[in-house]
């Protein structure tokens, strides 16, 4: 594989967050389609940018490393913008990997290329599915994302690959309600297992507090929504 055949951005090589109940080493590819103002990797979002990043060396690193880790996250950025992430996995699966996907649904297609070669996706909701709200959550104006999404959701609910789908609790783009009417459609896709992420603010936001961030995660009635919709909530901070 030569070193140009994918971009990356970076990589985190011991996470024991990224892959549940995994040690997993975490692949941050270049590029993403959307401008969420949430995000924390801001740096990966040009699909353009060259990074020195060798990507021999990262499978040299991966073969020292196999008794040590026992996956490999393809993270982002949006790794389903890169054509040839299929490439990329095959060659880190036939190391012996375990393969963990975090995506926001982005090409649905691409999606069902590289599935069977996966073992555990995290999908991030951004806000409720409709075009006005996910405009707003990802900084993109354009109503098909959502049917992107909904094919996403309806790719992986019907296949046997293991998944949860998570939501950032932005509380400048997000209400207690909009969080209801997630889980509402989340639910009526079958979705069984929802988390919800703790926004931290970026280094832009300096009037969003922590009582804000916090006021999702002390609402009872909301949790107790949550914990009947799905087989598995939880929470994470």
């Amino acid at each position: 594989m030569q070193d140009s055949i994918i971009r990356i951005g970076g990589v985190e090589t011991f996470s024991t967050v990224d892959f549940p109940d995994k040690i997993s080493a975490v692949i941050f590819m270049q590029g993403c389609p959307w401008r969420c103002p949430f995000c924390h990797n801001a740096f990966l979002q040009d699909a353009n940018y060259d990074s020195s990043f060798i990507w021999e060396k990262f499978i040299t690193f991966l073969e020292s490393r196999r008794k040590v880790l026992d996956g490999v996250v393809f993270s982002g950025g949006e790794p389903l913008m890169q054509d040839n992430l299929e490439q990329a996995i095959k060659q880190v699966k036939s190391i012996g990997y375990l393969i963990g996907l975090h995506t926001g649904g982005y090409r649905p297609e691409h999606l069902s290329k590289v599935l069977p070669l996966i073992d555990w996706v995290g999908l991030d909701i951004k806000a409720p599915l409709n075009a006005e709200h996910y405009s707003k959550a990802t900084g993109v104006k354009t109503a098909s994302q959502i049917e992107k999404i909904n094919q996403s959701l309806d790719i992986l609910v019907k296949s046997e690959v293991d998944f949860e789908c998570r939501t950032t609790c932005d509380p400048r783009l997000l209400s207690i309600e909009d969080i209801k009417s997630i889980a509402d459609e989340l639910s009526s896709h079958g979705v069984q297992k929802y988390f919800l992420q703790k926004y931290r603010p970026i280094p832009e936001d300096s009037s969003t507090s922590d009582s804000d961030c916090e006021k999702f995660f002390i609402n009872k009635e909301l949790l107790q929504y949550l914990q009947s919709k799905f087989k598995v909530f939880d929470i994470r901070k």
